[in-house]
Order: structure tokens, then sequence, then C-alpha cells
């Protein structure tokens, strides 16, 4: 069986805050630049496709360092 604990930990708003905007910013960055590539190869171009695999790339190679943004989003944040 499991052995669940009796009490909930409360954590500071201040964590809790924190973890809001930290999430918000890499939310920001993953997302705007490869949205940017995209519209903008789709309205310069009117090529769909080029600007649609140019955008997941780009939202695919953010993805591959979230971990050292999300690390450098923390540490200026405390």
């Amino acid at each position: 069986m499991s052995n669940f604990p009796s009490k909930k930990k409360k954590i500071p708003t201040e964590i809790v805050i924190n973890t809001i905007w930290i999430s918000t910013f890499l939310a920001m960055i993953f997302t705007i630049p490869a949205l940017g590539i995209f519209l903008g190869i789709y309205y310069g171009t009117g090529n769909l496709v080029l600007g649609a695999v140019l955008g997941f790339s780009a939202h695919f190679v953010a993805f591959a360092f979230s971990g050292r943004i999300s690390k450098f989003l923390t540490k200026i944040m405390n």
C-alpha cells in the first residue's frame, strides 16, 4: 500500500509566482520566434510548406536548449 502524507505542505507565494513567470517566459521563448518565422515566410513568399518546416525547426531547436534556458531564467529571477 502507498503511504500518503497526512498534511499538505504549504508552498510560499513567492515560489509560486516565480514559477508562473518562468513558465510564461519559457512559453514565449519557444513559440514567438517559431511563429514569427512561419508567418514571415508565409506572408513574404506565400510558401506554406517552407514556412511550416522552418518554423517547426526553430521550435524544436529551442526545445533542445530548454534545460539551459530554464536554468538561466531561474538564475535571473532569483
